[in-house]
């Protein structure tokens, strides 16, 4: 029988939800999450959690911040002169903004909140400081 292993190629269906049941993320209605082990694509507590699982085999687990998106670095935190965005945006909380950094990367950051001339803007991933709650369905196990 297949089991999931370091460096193993996997398709599995998921449903990520905050600890309060709120989903913020499903492969459903979608093609399951096609991933190699071992490759750094998953989150630490997600791909720990598919180690040892078999073909079709269904379970929840339980990722604590520290194995998700870690803490909420409030370093990360900016507030930036209205000014210095572009003329035709309004900015509201919750926006997704992309900024890039000198070296040519992209950063993704959200708007925290809006002041008269000012805006604060966060490049923590949305999901940090949480633990997570992932429903998870081994469909395809491959060599």
């Amino acid at each position: 029988m297949s089991i999931v292993k370091e460096n193993t190629t996997v398709k599995v269906n998921y449903t990520g939800k905050l600890v309060d049941g709120q989903v913020f993320d499903s492969s459903e209605g979608r093609e399951p999450l096609e991933v190699t082990l071992g490759q750094g694509q998953l989150i630490p507590g997600f791909e720990k959690g598919l180690i040892n699982m078999k073909l079709n085999e269904k379970k929840t687990i339980t990722i604590a911040k520290e194995d998700a998106y870690g803490d909420v670095i409030e370093d990360l935190k900016h507030e930036v002169n209205k000014s210095e965005l572009p003329q035709d945006m309004t900015p509201e909380v919750g926006m997704g903004l992309v900024s890039t950094t000198p070296d040519g990367r992209e950063m993704n950051l959200r708007v925290i909140e809006v002041k008269d001339e000012t805006i604060i803007i966060d490049a923590n991933h949305p999901l940090a400081g949480q633990d997570l709650v992932f429903d998870l369905e081994v469909v395809e196990i491959k060599a």
